[in-house]
């Protein structure tokens, strides 16, 4: 007998119909023994449905007041459920964030999770119920409604798996597992069976969907065993997510491709050649809360430089501003802005034992004729920023030249 932490996606739970099949699987796991509880999104598109509700009544809604508001997309789910739960003759309870007392900060739409009292969902398994929680939410010392950020059910699913030293947490989602990369760009990506936390981490932070990248780092430090399956799916073992020890002796190379469309670059021309002025051009543009990815300064002559950096194409506009203040102030030439730019990267723990991966995937690249802007390395990852209309080539040709369309 197991405990276990499910969690449900709002694909999982996007219909009365799917939400009675959620039931019928969480019941069939409790039937086998095991104490369950689990944790749900808001019905697909209810959260964007009620974020675009405060934007018709404020220009810039409460932090506070939205809050109280996209927090009842997960509140609807949980009663749905457990109604579901009790119409086929199972025992169930549900909780909301603050409910359970998922204790956080105060950082409204972004919060985060600092304590969880686990007695009273305790106490319930031992009743015999099925424990249902609203995902993405919690409460702060205050008894605000707080809420975790998109992405963030994945993040209390964890959470809870850790304060009850769950045997495993499964993320049910869309997908039945962990791919090579999207099946969508590459037909011949192939699910993984395991995958390490820090490859998981880089390829959520470089692009992956999968899972949200809080989740993956919460259930590493907590050392949570994470799976990823199907909802969709009654068989499969879906990706474990597990740490680098319990693998095989011999790691593939490359575990996963990651990629984003969504990259802009800007270079500041003409930069003086001079000590802190990175400082002077980025200062500006964190204050503005504006995250900053690759950084290339190249070689000085004649006393200036070229200063260039990626940033989320969404904020091309906004960063545009800010630099051309600063370039005021430093006496730089000119900027520079390109919006056609994406990132692809190549991850796996056995880099840090195969010498060789970059210059394969410069090589890869070359003979397509793929220009590389930008290159960022890691122990387990190579980055290159290229033009977005070369992105699904260099992905497919990368897949292959490391044979991941093979086991």
């Amino acid at each position: 007998m197991a405990l276990i932490v499910q969690k449900y996606g709002g694909t999982s739970v996007g219909n009365p119909e799917r939400i009675k099949n959620v039931a019928r699987k969480v019941a069939k796991f409790q039937a086998q023994g095991h104490k369950v509880v689990v944790v749900v999104s808001a019905m697909s598109g209810e959260t964007n449905r009620l974020i675009a509700l405060t934007k018709e009544v404020a220009t810039h809604p409460d932090a506070r007041e939205l809050d109280v508001v996209v927090s009842t997309g997960e509140q609807v789910t949980i009663g749905l459920l457990c109604m579901a739960l009790h119409d086929i003759g199972v025992k169930a309870k549900s909780y909301t964030g603050g409910q359970v007392r998922i204790l956080t900060d105060s950082a409204h739409t972004k919060a985060r999770i600092l304590n969880i009292d686990e007695a009273p969902i305790k106490k319930d398994l031992d009743e015999g119920n099925i424990v249902v929680v609203a995902g993405f939410q919690g409460v702060d010392e205050h008894g605000n409604i707080t809420t975790l950020g998109r992405g963030g059910s994945d993040t209390t699913g964890v959470a809870l798996a850790a304060a009850l030293k769950a045997d495993e947490c499964q993320i049910y989602t869309d997908v039945d597992g962990v791919y090579t990369t999207d099946p969508r760009v590459v037909p011949e990506a192939r699910k993984l069976d395991t995958i390490t936390f820090e490859e998981m981490l880089e390829l959520a932070s470089l692009g992956s969907k999968v899972l949200q990248i809080r989740s993956v780092e919460f259930a590493g430090k907590y050392k949570v065993k994470l799976r990823v399956l199907s909802s969709f799916q009654e068989e499969g073992e879906g990706t474990l997510i597990t740490v680098e020890e319990d693998q095989n002796m011999e790691q593939p190379v490359i575990s996963g491709i990651a990629f984003t469309r969504d990259e802009a670059k800007l270079t500041v021309l003409g930069v003086p050649d001079k000590p802190g002025i990175a400082y002077q051009i980025l200062g500006p543009v964190a204050d503005a809360n504006i995250d900053v990815d690759m950084i290339i300064q190249n070689i000085g002559h004649d006393g200036t430089t070229d200063f260039s950096f990626t940033i989320p194409r969404g904020e091309l506009d906004k960063t545009v501003k800010v630099l051309e203040t600063v370039r005021a102030h430093i006496g730089a030439r000119a900027i520079e802005a390109d919006k056609t730019m994406a990132k692809v990267s190549v991850v796996g723990v056995g880099m840090r034992s195969h010498p060789g991966v970059a210059s394969k995937m410069f090589r890869t690249l070359a003979e397509e004729g793929i220009n590389i802007q930008m290159i960022s390395t890691s122990e387990i990852k190579i980055s290159v920023v290229i033009e977005e209309k070369y992105l699904e080539l260099a992905v497919r040709v990368l897949h292959k030249a490391f044979g991941l369309e093979s086991a």
